[in-house]
């Protein structure tokens, strides 16, 4: 079938044919995101395009959705720059949609994966977020306060704790994620957690957590949990 025209295939095999059939849940990967790209190239069709995709990133979804718009581009050829964006568009949405779903009372350093993993686990670089708390530990807001490099970011102490004070926040969570895999806090992590622990006891604010998460939903680090906090 490689290199055989999508509409030359049988209507059961075609991709939008089998969904509208079936449903979207019976279509493979490379399916579905075959009917996000639309089309295929003179030397592959659509299926053949899509498996080509995943497999650079070996079938790992939480990878695809690391690519960038230069990735898609210049990876791939027949992906151009609509394309490209259509995909980051629908990934984004994607993402947007489970952070949604999330809970919104923060009970354990689970809750704080939940919220936050969605919207940080397969990014490329480190972000650092705080997520404000009433005194029910309900959330009542979260905030994006740095942005870095692949294994590091550099947080001002007067960003970070800006939303708390303006947001009249009782108790805060810090949350960061390690692009490595790595759930090892390091040391600026660790001298970072307890700079913000004394500061906010001044601020009659509760540190609850400082949570690192990775891209594999079940690999943090809740310094909570370890008896850090």
């Amino acid at each position: 079938m490689k290199n055989k025209a999508i509409k030359l295939w049988s209507e059961e095999e075609r991709p939008r044919e089998k969904l509208k059939l079936h449903g979207e849940e019976t279509l493979t990967d490379a399916e579905l995101l075959a009917i996000m790209l639309g089309s295929g190239t003179k030397e592959k069709n659509v299926v053949e395009l899509s498996k080509e995709i995943l497999d650079s990133v070996g079938g790992d979804l939480n990878q695809l959705a690391r690519l960038t718009l230069h990735d898609f581009q210049s990876r791939f050829k027949g992906i151009g720059e609509a394309k490209a964006m259509h995909l980051l568009a629908t990934l984004e949405f994607g993402r947007r949609r489970n952070a949604a779903l999330a809970g919104d009372s923060v009970r354990s350093s689970v809750d704080v994966v939940d919220f936050m993993h969605p919207i940080i686990s397969d990014l490329p670089v480190e972000e650092f977020w705080i997520i404000l708390l009433n005194r029910r530990n309900r959330v009542i807001g979260r905030e994006c306060v740095a942005r870095g490099g692949v294994s590091a970011v550099m947080v001002d102490m007067r960003i970070l704790l800006k939303p708390a004070i303006t947001r009249l926040a009782s108790g805060i969570v810090l949350c960061h994620n390690h692009p490595s895999g790595s759930i090892q806090p390091s040391a600026e992590d660790r001298k970072l957690t307890k700079r913000v622990a004394s500061a906010v006891e001044l601020l009659d604010i509760k540190l609850v957590d400082h949570v690192i998460i990775t891209s594999d939903r079940s690999q943090f680090y809740s310094f909570s949990d370890q008896g850090e906090l």
